[in-house]
């Protein structure tokens, strides 16, 4: 935060201000005058570099949006207490002076005084932090809906209407005969694969436990083509299935992982999900062997919007993607 105007206009106002109760305009001689001035700045420069030190500091330690209530207190008891001990000692040490003591009325008076540039001071800072953050978030709220609408102009491009794709999965389902139960489940599936898209296409995020069941689902898919030659497991704790993820980053991972590896009996697709809700992260893993034909070789588009996006949505880590000893591994972080 850069602060230097403020630092070079703020502090010679702010101490000119602070002199007006104190009697200064009814100073005669202008060398007093300067002579006042330059000691009240001197005490602004004190409260002030103290100040936004301190405030920094909390800020460091707080600095979430949902944080801010926690800060400004601590601030606010922190600030008075330094402007209480230091109005309580240099009045007493000027009534020392004077062959006198300090009185409470006087105390309170310069108290009352020395508090306003304290305040001033934190309120200058955490304006400046909130019109820094809500730049922020309105640049990212932009650019999660430019992202938004491209991927929907993308979709719209290269695929048919789900909906139109939807209710025609429906209309097949009735059409199956009754008896036929694993051609029903199939299409059911698939339904239910669509249904997720149409429902999570316009969230940010959606819970680990709503994107699981969608993969669940998607996977029993491809077991019906890939039976034994994938294999699935999953280490998922209960207490994650309450954080977030972007909908849909889980299923292009494990997309990824079937579309461009070898499945095959003699060396069968190994692919793990796993949660740590302690670490922050989501892990999609699998065995790395490369398809030599058919498919084109991955451009890392994919990635890289799953970068993007998590990017966008202010993730506590970036997504890490690690290839070594024949696995492929990346790692999401989840989203409280």
């Amino acid at each position: 935060m850069n602060d230097r105007k403020f630092l070079l206009w703020g502090i010679p106002i702010l101490a000119l201000l602070v002199l007006i109760p104190r009697g200064v305009l009814y100073i005669r001689s202008v060398p007093v005058f300067f002579l006042n001035w330059g000691i009240s700045m001197l005490f602004t420069c004190a409260f002030w570099f103290t100040g936004r030190a301190l405030w920094r500091a909390l800020f460091r330690r707080f600095p979430r949006v949902d944080q801010t209530r926690k800060r400004l207190w601590r601030l606010a008891v922190i600030n008075t207490a330094i402007a209480a001990a230091v109005t309580f000692i240099l009045d007493s040490v000027a009534a020392w002076a004077q062959g006198g003591q300090l009185d409470s009325a006087t105390f309170w008076r310069e108290f009352g005084l020395n508090m306003v540039p304290t305040v001033v001071i934190q309120l200058i800072y955490e304006s400046m932090n909130f019109f820094q953050q809500w730049e922020e978030n309105v640049r990212r709220a932009e650019q999660l809906q430019s992202a938004g609408v491209q991927s929907q102009l993308e979709a719209l491009q290269s695929q048919l209407d789900p909906h139109f794709l939807f209710n025609s999965l429906n209309t097949l389902s009735a059409l199956i005969e009754p008896d036929n139960e694993p051609a029903q489940d199939f299409v059911e599936q698939l339904s239910d694969v669509y249904r997720y898209v149409l429902l999570a296409r316009d969230r940010t995020t959606v819970p680990l436990s709503e994107e699981l069941a969608f993969v669940d689902t998607y996977l029993a898919l491809h077991k019906a083509r890939f039976r034994d030659n994938l294999h699935v497991t999953m280490d998922v704790p209960p207490t994650a299935l309450a954080q977030h993820v972007a909908p849909l980053s889980v299923q292009l991972l494990v997309e990824n992982a079937l579309k461009h590896n070898v499945a095959s009996r003699e060396h069968p697709l190994q692919l793990r999900l796993a949660a740590d809700p302690v670490a922050g992260l989501f892990t999609v893993e699998n065995t790395l062997r490369p398809r030599t034909a058919g498919l084109a070789p991955g451009t890392g588009t994919g990635l890289r919007n799953v970068r993007h996006r998590y990017e966008l949505l202010h993730a506590p880590h970036p997504v890490d993607v690690t290839s070594e000893a024949g696995i492929f591994r990346v790692r999401l972080p989840l989203l409280r």
